[in-house]
């Protein structure tokens, strides 16, 4: 491209940038001349939230399980409304009754879990706003269940729908947590994504 001379007096419409000569300056007039890159590891307020949703989570957990283990014998049932009501079971597999009895492989494979999770909210927490609750959520029912399954071989489901397992507050936890990681997934996919050093230019 070739500068025409400007006419006499003309006013200059922009600012032009300063242009640095070295070994490192860019002398491709369409490069961008610097790229801002935003780090998606978690931060201090990032860490503190899912901290709160992670022990939010155990502490319902573990109320509610003492309250019914404490007022309810073992098969106990309380009729609350409809096909809902709480009764006093016990689980050794993970959520909704799945792999009842292989406790020990289920506490390897929460530990692995809770691990894989922690890892990739250290690295990409900033990803989107909803990381911390969802991976607290996540984060926190795995904990406390796996802290059940240590301590007592077994967790306390009391959340009963009569034609599905009984749960327990934990569970729901889970269930959340994954629900609002895939709306996060699915809303990153859908935001439009700006080509690197794209500018806008105006007349």
């Amino acid at each position: 491209m070739h500068r025409l001379p400007s006419r006499r007096g003309a006013a200059l419409t922009g600012t032009a940038g300063r242009v640095e000569h070295g070994d490192d300056a860019r002398k491709d007039g369409l490069a961008a001349v610097s790229v801002a890159e935003r780090s998606l590891s978690a931060d201090v307020t990032q860490w503190l939230s899912l901290c709160l949703v992670v022990s939010a989570a155990v502490a319902a957990d573990q109320v509610t399980k003492h309250v019914v283990a404490s007022q309810l014998a073992l098969d106990d049932e309380v009729a609350v409304a409809g096909p809902f009501s709480i009764h006093h079971v016990q689980n050794s597999g993970i959520a909704f009754g799945l792999f009842s009895g292989a406790t020990a492989m289920v506490i390897l494979l929460t530990a692995i879990a809770v691990g894989w999770m922690v890892a990739f909210f250290a690295r990409a927490g900033a990803r989107h706003p909803v990381l911390p609750v969802a991976l607290g959520l996540l984060i926190g029912g795995s904990i406390s269940n796996l802290a059940d399954r240590v301590r007592l071989g077994h967790v306390t489901d009391f959340l009963d729908l009569r034609y599905w397992p009984a749960f327990n507050l934990a569970d729901v936890c889970i269930v959340f947590g994954v629900v609002f990681l895939l709306g996060a997934m699915l809303s990153g996919e859908r935001r439009p994504r700006r080509r690197p050093g794209a500018s806008t230019l105006r007349s």
